[in-house]
């Protein structure tokens, strides 16, 4: 499912090849890609970002394991998932991330699921949440207040990547399950803004 933020925050560009190194067949995208192979495509083998955020997904219909990509280039796979939990070879869901805010994002995180617990309120990246003095390798719940994060497994943003939105239903992340189809875990020691 598709969330978008009710404010405009720019345009997005996003050049994808059926290639790596940016070879072969050649398509850009403003805006969502649900299923690259309805494209033509198998997968998505490099691309590059000229303008937004976006998020990419391992699997059609914005399912699988999830890829921040912000602008630059991404000339093979080991580029966008080179620091996951497993190397994903695949792309083939993309979108717009449409509430990134670098300069305004504000997170609270929670111990326990529901908003319980212990909590935390964010404004900054943090590289390290057991560093900062967060006492269980485990977040419950999130509220995103604005902005975008994407919340990584491990310390120094590696692992598994988890992207939350403010304008995905209200901010509000009660349950592990609720960050991404792919989420087995409340581990997140990690957390930093997405760059729009």
């Amino acid at each position: 499912m598709t969330h978008r933020c009710k404010r405009s925050s720019g345009l997005w560009k996003i050049v994808v090849w059926d290639e790596p190194f940016f070879q072969g067949k050649k398509l850009e995208f403003t805006t969502d890609c649900y299923s690259i192979p309805e494209h033509g495509f198998s997968t998505v083998r490099s691309c590059r970002i000229e303008s937004g955020a976006w998020a990419g997904f391992e699997h059609c219909g914005f399912q699988g394991q999830q890829f921040v990509l912000e602008r630059g280039d991404y000339p093979c796979w080991e580029a966008w998932s080179g620091s996951n939990a497993y190397h994903v070879e695949r792309m083939c869901s993309f979108r717009p991330i449409a509430c990134a805010d670098h300069g305004r994002s504000r997170l609270m995180l929670f111990e326990q699921e529901n908003f319980q617990g212990k909590r935390a309120e964010m404004s900054d990246d943090c590289p390290s949440l057991p560093a900062l003095g967060w006492g269980s390798s485990t977040v419950g719940s999130f509220l995103v207040r604005s902005g975008a994060w994407v919340c990584s497994q491990y310390p120094g943003y590696r692992g598994f990547q988890y992207l939350l939105e403010s304008d995905s239903p209200a901010g509000e992340y009660k349950h592990v399950r609720e960050w991404g189809s792919h989420a087995q875990t409340g581990q997140v020691q990690s957390i930093r803004r997405v760059q729009q």
